[in-house]
């Protein structure tokens, strides 16, 4: 059964149809995991079930993976070190006006498709869900190990989203995207490291405005994010959407104004020119960087276990 097809509970309050444009999440009818909650659930047996849902040939590319991995991004990397507010605790993207962001369209797939997993597993919180998703996406689509640890909390109304604006723009340059990692704590070459992830996916006109992938395995986890950028002409696309680039020899793969920034920012490119050289040294980097990302923010109880997960045979 596809993702998108999933058939509505409507014995619970305020259930949503799997694929529906909303982003409310929470069910009145349903108690909000506390923080210990997750004592009681079995993360190997969530880890399977989410890698059991990753492949689906109707939609996108085939796999909800990369559309995972964008919802444990978005959900962590509103994070503030300055204030302590955002990140994956309290899994705020799931209300509005927060899951209504410009950068957040699309995600409603993702977390619908999540959804049953959260019925059958109540104990579990929308944030550890969220996240350990992200990670099995990363994992079983070809990445590295992420280590990963549970013990996020959820709120249980929208009065803690964060603002609008908290996530990168991808309009800008180098110094806008410095500015969005450093408030999170992040140094260059993690924020190297993390770009990394764009080898999955593609970007949707109907979503963010932009349109294609980035490269021509956007289901396999890979360096050919670096790759492409470093060995590839990018030229502007001529259509009447916002600004992006696309490969001059083909126009089949897309590069946006950000990603560029890669390329020209000196401090930068140094690290894409090594990742694009050792892939093994990208997985390297990129898992601690992102176990970072999902981290930001929460106070794990100090004897929440560390996971690492094996991928399916």
């Amino acid at each position: 059964m596809i993702c998108h097809d999933l058939p509505v509970d409507k014995s619970v309050p305020g259930a949503l149809a799997a694929g529906a444009l909303a982003g409310w999440y929470f069910y009145s009818g349903e108690p909000t995991p506390s923080r210990d909650s997750w004592r009681k659930v079995n993360f190997h047996n969530v880890y399977k079930d989410i890698a059991a849902l990753l492949e689906d040939e109707d939609y996108d590319d085939g796999s909800y993976g990369p559309v995972f991995v964008r919802l444990a991004w978005h959900a962590s990397g509103t994070y503030d070190r300055k204030t302590g507010t955002g990140g994956s605790d309290g899994a705020t993207i799931r209300f509005k006006p927060e899951s209504g962001h410009g950068a957040n369209a699309g995600l409603d797939v993702a977390r619908a498709c999540l959804e049953p997993l959260k019925k059958k597993y109540p104990h579990i919180s929308y944030g550890d869900l969220y996240t350990l998703a992200g990670v099995v996406a990363v994992q079983e689509l070809g990445g590295p190990t992420v280590r990963w640890r549970p013990g996020r909390s959820d709120e249980k109304v929208s009065a803690n989203c964060t603002p609008d604006g908290r996530l990168p723009d991808a309009a800008q340059g180098a110094n806008h995207v410095r500015d969005i990692f450093y408030r999170m704590g992040f140094n260059d070459q993690e924020i190297a490291a993390l770009i990394g992830a764009h080898a999955l996916g593609r970007c949707h006109s109907t979503r963010s405005g932009y349109e294609g992938p980035w490269n021509a395995s956007p289901t396999s986890f890979t360096n050919f994010f670096y790759t492409e950028l470093l060995e590839d002409k990018w030229v502007p696309k001529k259509w009447d959407g916002p600004a992006q680039y696309v490969d001059k020899d083909t126009k089949s793969f897309m590069m946006l104004p950000a990603d560029i920034a890669f390329k020209t920012d000196p401090q930068f490119r140094k690290y894409v020119e090594k990742y694009a050289a050792d892939q093994d040294a990208f997985f390297a980097d990129f898992a601690p960087a992102f176990t970072k990302l999902l981290e930001l923010g929460v106070k794990f109880p100090e004897d929440a276990p560390v996971y690492e997960f094996k991928t399916l045979e």
